[in-house]
């Protein structure tokens, strides 16, 4: 991973697309800092598409397309992608997405969860979700080690369903899909951008970003992802100086003054 600050203005004016992770990534432990949320206006301001790509529930998604400079929201680790067109707000789900008795399977799948990993717990935002299943492992307390965090993704797997660990939860889904495929779907489909790897930056900060650094080779960790970099096998191709969203801003700073 090379610093930030070593992207050129070359690479710079091939960006139309910023898409970033929130949890750790825009967020500093677990709030919006001003200087990260100004970033987005500068960016929407700038003209650049701005698209946030998260494992946070449907409910978040529909307030963050409503009320943040966005062009579009990616949800629940890609089941859908909210955004508007003819200022009516619109829906995109991934086809791949389990039909029948979700919630039943999911059911399943949490109570092995629970009782196979002692501290886990359900997501609180969990009233808010459609398609898929948080478990905290760190978010609120008591916070678990990623071993725990990687012990429920291996139940959540052995039971057939998807799982990735973010930086707060491990998020299982039925459906064969996750972060990139959504984002792929969306900006090829709908927004008609024939060569995305080449005009998305990406910033992310967790394993469950590892599609997305593998994809798109504009890439950036904000500086909190170090502690998981041994835990995963695609890391960004750069990070900043700063964590969280001071460290998004930081980026946001040096792309703009390119």
């Amino acid at each position: 991973m090379k610093p930030f600050s070593h992207f050129s203005p070359g690479q710079a004016a091939r960006i139309r697309y910023v898409l970033a992770d929130i949890d750790d990534t825009l967020t500093t432990g677990g709030k919006l800092p001003a200087a990260a949320y100004a970033a987005l206006w500068r960016l929407h301001d700038a003209g650049y598409r701005v698209i946030p790509v998260t494992g946070r529930p449907a409910g978040w998604c529909d307030l963050i397309i409503r009320q943040w400079p966005v062009d579009a929201v990616v949800g629940e680790n890609g089941a859908f992608v909210y955004h508007f067109s003819g200022g009516q707000l619109r829906t995109l789900v991934h086809p791949s997405v389990a039909t029948g008795d979700i919630q039943g399977r999911l059911e399943a799948v949490k109570e092995a969860c629970l009782s196979g990993v002692p501290g886990c717990r359900v997501a609180r935002d969990q009233f808010s979700r459609i398609y898929d299943l948080a478990i905290d492992f760190c978010e609120d307390p008591p916070r678990l080690s990623l071993e725990e965090a990687e012990r429920v993704c291996a139940i959540c797997r052995s039971m057939g369903a998807n799982a990735k660990v973010s930086s707060i939860h491990v998020n299982t889904w039925f459906g064969d899909y996750d972060k990139l495929a959504a984002s792929l779907l969306f900006l090829e489909q709908t927004l008609g951008e024939a060569d995305p790897a080449a005009t998305v930056l990406y910033f992310g900060d967790s394993p469950n970003d590892e599609p997305m650094f593998a994809h798109f080779p504009n890439s950036c960790g904000v500086a909190n992802i170090r502690p998981f970099v041994s835990h995963m096998r695609s890391l960004p191709a750069y990070v900043t100086a700063q964590s969280g969203g001071q460290g998004f801003a930081e980026a946001v700073e040096h792309l703009l003054s390119l």
